[in-house]
């Protein structure tokens, strides 16, 4: 059955309060790892534009986002980045940056811990395991190593502990399987880290791996996609559509295109109505129907998946 055919409940296909603004700065990246679904790469040359990103904080001028939330890629590798958070943060409470680590052991990117320390910026990382073999498998041979010697670092400036720096960490499944339960999760990693290196942090969050970018096309090689759809599709459950993300949030991508979700945006499907940053400027235009495809499955599967982690408590 098609996504959309299984909401009963009209009022479920369009968008909410839209309380967050998550932003693309770009694809370039310093690691190409296997579940990427926006293909992120040191050989990518998307970014966003400084003009672009002026138009973003004409909107957070206009409208009451509550959170911005800032992605890539490796978004610290846009040569704006700085001056954009610095001027968003005159402008909203709450930035997260969602960054892969090992980017702050590389210059001329080193300093961005005291940057980030500064601004109080909400860190959410990806650590997609708690065990060195299965982090190296899916982001590259030393990652894991690099990542603990920048957590350390991070958690002595209070990451975790000090209550305005939040530390978050991201888990991905390594194959064609749902996550396991967020709550147990977290509680092995918060063991296994602390025994292990010392290590503290906030939450984790379990992301389920749309069959999109470069997790699509591991899929087809391997030859479980339609397996993995399936199991998608079986494992629907209608009381996550509440709390879908792309009812609260809205997506721009590196050229000021809009989108109802990251998903979208690689997937090149518009939102419905204004398609660019600058022409977005009126509140009435936030709500609106929600494009969805047969990947919105990932977002409803079980427990629910959202750039926050799962949608059910």
């Amino acid at each position: 059955m098609k996504f959309n055919e299984r909401i009963q409940n009209e009022a479920l296909k369009h968008t909410a309060k839209l309380k967050t603004l998550q932003v693309n700065l770009g694809k370039i990246c310093n690691l190409a790892c296997q579940h990427c679904h926006v293909e992120a790469s040191p050989k990518r040359t998307e970014k966003m534009s400084r003009d672009v990103m002026q138009d973003i904080l004409d909107v957070l001028k206009k409208q009451s986002f509550s959170t911005l939330d800032i992605t890539g890629g490796a978004p610290e590798m846009n040569e704006h980045f700085e001056w954009f958070v610095k001027e968003a943060s005159k402008l909203v409470e709450h930035i997260i940056v969602r960054t892969n680590l090992v980017i702050l052991q590389e210059e001329p990117y080193a300093h961005l811990a005291t940057f980030y320390a500064q601004h109080h910026i909400n860190l959410v990382a990806s650590l997609p395991c708690y065990t060195e073999e299965n982090v190296d498998k899916m982001r590259g041979r030393g990652v894991y190593d690099d990542s603990i010697a920048v957590i350390k670092h991070l958690n002595a400036f209070g990451y975790g502990t000090d209550a305005k720096l939040v530390l978050d960490f991201v888990y991905n499944p390594g194959g064609a399987f749902l996550p396991a339960d967020q709550k147990s999760l977290e509680a092995d990693y918060k063991r296994v880290l602390k025994e292990g290196d010392g290590i503290v942090f906030n939450h984790l969050f379990t992301i389920t791996n749309a069959p999109i970018g470069r997790f699509y096309t591991a899929l087809e090689y391997n030859k479980e996609l339609e397996q993995y759809q399936n199991l998608l599709e079986s494992h629907f459950n209608a009381a996550t559509l509440e709390n879908m993300m792309c009812r609260s949030q809205i997506s721009v991508g590196y050229d000021g295109q809009l989108y109802d979700c990251d998903f979208n945006q690689m997937l090149g499907l518009n939102i419905q109505g204004a398609r660019y940053i600058g022409e977005w400027l009126n509140e009435e235009e936030s709500k609106r129907p929600i494009v969805f495809g047969e990947h919105c499955y990932a977002c409803t599967a079980g427990a629910g998946s959202s750039c926050c982690g799962v949608t059910l408590s």
